[in-house]
């Protein structure tokens, strides 16, 4: 880690527990119009439209969009699977339940662990969420962020390599001068290819019970540790 400045965070599945906070939100939701779904359910029904949503803006056949267009988007897609009608659902209340992305709450180490870190290191989102979705959950849960970095800095979302090399040309730091901490091995990777330094932290609840992926370290990432806290007994502080 010789020569790093910053230290950027995936931040949907590695600060936050998105699935958890989604269902929260979602449940009062369902009760109103869809008894006895799953509000754990719909929020992992949510979450896979996530990334098909931003292929379309990789692959260049969609202008650049916010996050929380498209959020919003899925969330009326998503709500025939059950057994709901966009149209017949306020429009008022799925702009309130779009909102469930900007109230996460943290895991239980991350607030105390990034307090640690940003002693020695810049620490800023490197995410595909937008600033003001960033900006909203880092007042709510207490986030200590040096910057906020949305996906509007750089006009593209990972793995793209843009998302990646923006965020240090932002920074104003060569790439191997910043360190992505990250949940998800495909992550990582693609900012290694980028010259970035990688710690790789396993949040194993991520998904709910069951989670079959980024249980484990896939390559030799530059550092592996159980959470934010032994991130930071690893980097002394």
């Amino acid at each position: 880690m010789d020569g790093v400045r910053a230290l950027v965070f995936d931040v949907f599945g590695t600060v936050v527990d998105w699935r958890s906070g989604v269902a929260r939100e979602a449940a009062p939701f369902l009760a109103r119009h869809a008894p006895g779904a799953d509000p754990h359910a719909f929020a992992d029904a949510w979450r896979r439209r996530y990334q098909p949503a931003m292929e379309e803006i990789r692959g260049g056949r969609r202008p650049f969009t916010r996050l929380d267009v498209l959020h919003r988007e899925n969330l009326e897609a998503v709500l025939p699977d059950f057994g709901m009608d966009a149209a017949r659902v306020p429009a008022g209340e799925l702009d309130a339940l779009n909102l469930a992305w900007h109230r996460l709450d943290s895991w239980p180490d991350a607030v105390a662990g990034l307090a640690r870190l940003r002693v020695r290191y810049i620490i800023a989102p490197l995410s595909n969420g937008n600033i003001i979705l960033m900006t909203n959950m880092a007042k709510r849960a207490g986030l200590p962020w040096d910057a906020i970095l949305g996906a509007e800095v750089a006009r593209a979302y990972k793995p793209s390599p843009e998302a990646y090399l923006r965020t240090a040309e932002v920074l104003a730091m060569q790439p191997g001068e910043v360190c992505l901490v990250a949940a998800h091995n495909g992550d990582l990777a693609a900012a290694r290819r980028c010259g970035l330094r990688t710690a790789f932290v396993p949040r194993p609840r991520e998904h709910g019970p069951g989670q079959d992926r980024d249980l484990e370290p896939e390559q030799d990432w530059d550092l592996v540790a159980d959470d934010f806290n032994a991130l930071a007994a690893r980097l002394g502080l």
